[in-house]
């Protein structure tokens, strides 16, 4: 063992088991670096960790938008789709009113050939089902209440009875919806009741 010098009183050297003397400073020295060391790696993870979560809602919030953007477009889509064919089928309208107003006249249609009658009524019926298929709708609105969202008053006729008030009589020009939405309204007679 060697003695200590008064000057050396703060620097102990301490045998270890293998006989080596190691200088305590430098051992706490060296601790120190390592909690500063691992001090700063816990800080750079926790950084890291913050900067991961951010660049993971940020993905998952673009994934999201783009899914919303997708769902957004098929939508516009398919409406885009249910439309689109709106103006031939406004065209092929008068041909079906045309053939409603031929076969209308009972007593012209009756005197036509009975074949040419059943061929021109069969061509009449796959019209009306290409244009059904097609998501045209006839709107009947006898009877029920005139509602000036869905009818044109074509003339107001006066009734007896106050239950027929603003109820529609009958149909001077049928309407038409596309899909639910009118693209023509129906011009009505509308039941009309004074009070005497």
């Amino acid at each position: 063992m060697h003695k200590k010098a008064p000057e050396d009183a703060q620097n102990d050297i301490v045998p270890e088991d293998n006989g080596v003397a190691v200088d305590l400073d430098d051992s706490v020295v060296a601790e120190e670096n390592s909690a500063e060391a691992i001090k700063k790696l816990r800080e750079k993870l926790r950084k890291s960790e913050a900067e991961r979560m951010e660049y993971l809602t940020g993905w998952q919030r673009a994934k999201a938008d783009l899914i919303n953007a997708r769902k957004r477009d098929e939508a516009d889509r398919l409406e885009f789709t249910k439309y689109a064919n709106e103006r031939l089928i406004d065209g092929l309208i008068p041909v079906l009113e045309s053939f409603d107003m031929a076969m209308g006249n009972k007593a012209a249609w009756e005197k036509a050939d009975r074949n040419w009658r059943v061929g021109v009524e069969y061509i009449y019926s796959q019209l009306k089902k290409a244009l059904l298929e097609a998501g045209l709708e006839e709107i009947d609105p006898v009877g029920k209440l005139f509602d000036h969202n869905r009818d044109e008053a074509a003339s107001y006729i006066p009734v007896e009875k106050e239950a027929d008030h603003h109820k529609i009589l009958s149909v001077a020009q049928k309407g038409y919806a596309l899909n639910g939405r009118i693209m023509r309204p129906p011009k009505v007679r509308v039941g009309e009741y004074k009070k005497a």
